[in-house]
C-alpha cells in the first residue's frame, strides 16, 4: 500500500470539504451563517464532541469483536487501538481506500494478512448500515415518506449480502467467476482466504449482536446532532430528538450510497441542511451552521485522531525498520456510512 498516494487522495477530499462548505456558506447567505456562528451556544461543543467519543469507542469494540473472530491473538490493546483509529484518520479518501490502511497496518504490527483482515470493513459496513436503518427507519414513516427507497436498497442489500456469504455454493461460483477474469485471476488465492474470514463474520449471531451495538454506538452521534440543534436555540423536546434521529441516520445512509463522494461530502451536508430546513422550520443560515458542527464532531474529527494515531505508529514502526510506502495492491473499496 502506497501510503503517499493515500496522502494525496486525503489532500484532496480535505480541499474538496472546504469547497463544499463554502459552498453550503455561499448558498445560505454569509451574513447569516456568520450571525448563527456567534449565536450557538459554543459551552456545548465539548459536550458533543464528548459524546461522540462515546461513538468511536463502541466501534472500537466492534473491532476488537471482529479480530477475535478471525482468530487474531497476541496484538496488544494499544496497538489495536492505533490501527483502528489511524483506519478512521481514512475514512474521506475516495472509495474509502485509505481505510484499508487497517488492514494494511495489522498485518504490519501483527502479522496477520490483508486479505484475512479486509472482511472487517466489510462487516463493520453492514451492521453500521442496519443499525442506521433501526434509528432511523421509524422516523422514515413519520417524516420523511419519500425515502422509503433508502430503506429497501440497504435492507436489501445487507440480507444479499449475508446470505450469499453464509451459502457456500453461491460464494464459491463467485470466486470462480472472478478466477477467470482477466487481470483478477492472479488474486485467486487470495479470494478463498478472504472468503473464510467473510463467512464467520457474517454468522447471523455475530451479525445481530455487532448490530446492537452499533444502534447504540449511533446513537452518541444522534445525540451529538441533538445537543447541535439545541445550541442553535431548537426546542430540546422529545420532537427534536426523534426529528434528530431522522435526519442524521437518512443523510448519512444516502452518503452512503453515493459512493463517488468521499466520505459522503456535499450530499450529506446538502440533506442535512434540506432536512432541518423542512422538518425543524430552520433558517438556512442556521441550518448551514449546524450542519458543519455536526460534520466537524463526527467527521473531521475522527479524521484528525485518527491522523495522530497514524503518525504514532508510524513513528514507532520506523524506529523498528519498516516503511509504509510499499505498492503492495489493496482489497476492492467498500463504502463508508460512518462518514
Amino acid at each position: 500500500m502506497n501510503v503517499s498516494r493515500i496522502r494525496g487522495r486525503l489532500l484532496f477530499s480535505i480541499l474538496f470539504g472546504v469547497l463544499v462548505y463554502a459552498g453550503l456558506t455561499a448558498f445560505s447567505d454569509f451574513n447569516k451563517v456568520a450571525d448563527s456562528f456567534s449565536e450557538f451556544r459554543w459551552e456545548l461543543l465539548p459536550v458533543i464532541l464528548l459524546v461522540t467519543c462515546g461513538n468511536y469507542g463502541l466501534r472500537f469494540v466492534k473491532w476488537e469483536y471482529y479480530l477475535r473472530a478471525i482468530g487474531v491473538e497476541g496484538l496488544r490493546r494499544s496497538d489495536s487501538f492505533l490501527i483502528y483509529f489511524s483506519g478512521l484518520g481514512m475514512v474521506v479518501t475516495p472509495g474509502k481506500v485509505g481505510e484499508w490502511l487497517k488492514s494494511y497496518l495489522l498485518r504490519e504490527v501483527h502479522g496477520t494478512s490483508v486479505m484475512r483482515s479486509a472482511p472487517i470493513l466489510f462487516a463493520e459496513r453492514l451492521t453500521d448500515s442496519l443499525a442506521l436503518l433501526v434509528i432511523g427507519g421509524v422516523g422514515v414513516a413519520f417524516f420523511g415518506p419519500e425515502y422509503w427507497w433508502v430503506v429497501a436498497v440497504i435492507a436489501g442489500g445487507s440480507a444479499l449480502a449475508v446470505l450469499v456469504a453464509r451459502h457456500r455454493p453461491t460464494a464459491g461460483g463467485l470466486i470462480g467467476l472472478l478466477e477467470r477474469m482477466p487481470g483478477i485471476g492472479r488474486f485467486a488465492p487470495r479470494f478463498m482466504d478472504m472468503y473464510e474470514s467473510t463467512y464467520i463474520l457474517m454468522e447471523p449471531r455475530g451479525v445481530l449482536l455487532m448490530t446492537a451495538l452499533s444502534v447504540a454506538s449511533w446513537f452518541f452521534e444522534v445525540l451529538a446532532f441533538y445537543l447541535t440543534l439545541v445550541g442553535l436555540g431548537v426546542d430540546g423536546s422529545l420532537d427534536t430528538l426523534l426529528k434528530a434521529a431522522f435526519i442524521l441516520p437518512i443523510a448519512t445512509l444516502v452518503a452512503a450510497i453515493a459512493v463517488f463522494a468521499p466520505g459522503g461530502l456535499g450530499v450529506a451536508e446538502g440533506l442535512l441542511s434540506t432536512l432541518q430546513i423542512e422538518l425543524l422550520d430552520m433558517g438556512k443560515g442556521p441550518a448551514a451552521v449546524g450542519t458543519v458542527i455536526i460534520r466537524i464532531a463526527t467527521l473531521w474529527f475522527g479524521v484528525a485522531v485518527g491522523l495522530v494515531a497514524f503518525t504514532l505508529l508510524a513513528r514507532r514502526l520506523a524506529s523498528e525498520g519498516k516503511t509504509l510506502d510499499a505498492d503492495d495492491e489493496p482489497p476492492v473499496a467498500a463504502g463508508d456510512p460512518a462518514g
